[in-house]
């Protein structure tokens, strides 16, 4: 048999050579992998991060809510409007009045006119709603001796209403007028507000069902 020598120092320069080109392989390996999850991890993060902070309330609007929610609580269930006439009327079983001798009885019944503006808009729990609202901020409205659109604007923000839950601020006179929006879930409640002092009055709405606020009903004493 014939032996082929070769020097140890060329065997040994080849083991090197591929020693060093898969440390190579495995370290761009490791280092891709490694990359590929602080990607993903730090991806998933910052958009759960910013989705938090883009949903979480301030705490004026948490304040705001929660007294929404105390009032709505204390109320009876949406739907039912005893404003609203519910099927045909009754018969009228009263004995009809006496004609005086010479006098033509009417032709018909007279029947009293449907319910018009927020009676026939609003429900029950509105109006309900609505009359907690109306106690509070009247009573401090009258509390405030020189009514001025910014007087006004910071009482009730105070109360907890937000300022974009106040619209229209206005002077007229002595008197400054402003509305509250107060819809919740669809609902279409709203307040028209009159800070005059001792004179300050609050009377419900209706605004519009979507979108910027918007009265579309108002009905004034």
């Amino acid at each position: 048999m014939t032996h082929i020598r070769v020097p140890i120092s060329k065997l040994t320069s080849g083991r090197r050579v591929l020693a060093a080109a898969a440390l190579t392989a495995v370290t761009a390996l490791a280092l891709t992998a490694c990359g590929t999850e602080q990607s993903d991890g730090g991806g998933k993060a910052g958009s759960a991060g910013s989705s938090t902070a883009s949903q979480r309330p301030s705490p004026e609007q948490a304040a705001t809510q929660a007294l929404f929610d105390r009032f709505e609580k204390a109320c009876p269930e949406p739907g039912a409007n005893s404003r609203r006439p519910t099927g045909a009327s009754k018969p009228d079983t009263a004995e009809p009045e006496t004609i005086a001798p010479g006098e033509t009885p009417p032709a018909d019944p007279i029947e009293p006119a449907p319910p018009t503006g927020p009676e026939a808009e609003l429900d029950d729990r509105d109006w309900c709603v609505s009359g907690h609202h109306e106690q509070r901020v009247i009573a401090a409205l009258q509390k405030v001796a020189d009514p001025t659109p910014t007087t006004v604007r910071k009482t009730l923000n105070g109360l907890g209403y937000t300022d974009e839950r106040i619209h229209h601020l206005e002077q007229d006179g002595k008197k400054t007028r402003f509305y509250l929006d107060l819809r919740e879930d669809g609902g279409r409640l709203c307040e028209s507000g009159v800070a005059a002092g001792a004179s300050s009055d609050v009377v419900p709405c209706v605004g519009a069902a979507e979108g910027p606020f918007k009265v579309t009903s108002e009905v004034r004493p």
